[in-house]
């Protein structure tokens, strides 16, 4: 009797299509993400530093450049805020009459467990009453 032979995973058809798309979907479009950005660098490098070039207004460029994602980044981060409070002021308006309830029901959840706690230890204490009361009337130390 033989033994049925599983594929490898080379051979599976996921996988050979997952190499076949590894270049044309995933590394292609990095290098040419990776060429282009290497591009601008070097050509706002030649264009800076040639013998008329303006250093500052490239600075400048370069400086709006890294702080626009950063605003943008920061504006999504006050709008959640803003979001967030708006939210909790609504939330605040509803709580106190949901917050009475929920304290009775926590004060006499605490009650029952105070009870059962005291019930559970009272046994123990009586215990230890009487045979403290037995050691002392024996006179034992």
């Amino acid at each position: 009797m033989e033994k049925a032979r599983l594929p490898s995973p080379t051979e599976h058809p996921s996988y050979q299509k997952h190499r076949r798309e590894l270049w044309t979907k995933i590394l292609v479009p990095m290098l040419v993400a990776v060429a282009v950005i290497v591009a601008i660098a070097t050509l706002t490098g030649i264009a800076t530093f040639r013998d008329n070039g303006d250093v500052a207004r490239w600075a400048a460029i370069s400086t709006i450049w890294i702080v626009i994602p950063i605003m943008g980044a920061g504006l999504l981060l006050l709008i959640i805020f803003i979001g967030i409070i708006y939210g909790m002021a609504r939330l605040l308006a509803l709580i106190p009459a949901y917050t009475g309830q929920a304290q009775k029901i926590v004060w006499r959840i605490e009650g029952y467990i105070q009870r059962g706690t005291q019930q559970a230890v009272q046994p123990i204490l009586a215990l230890g009453s009487v045979l403290a009361s037995l050691k002392r009337f024996a006179g034992i130390k």
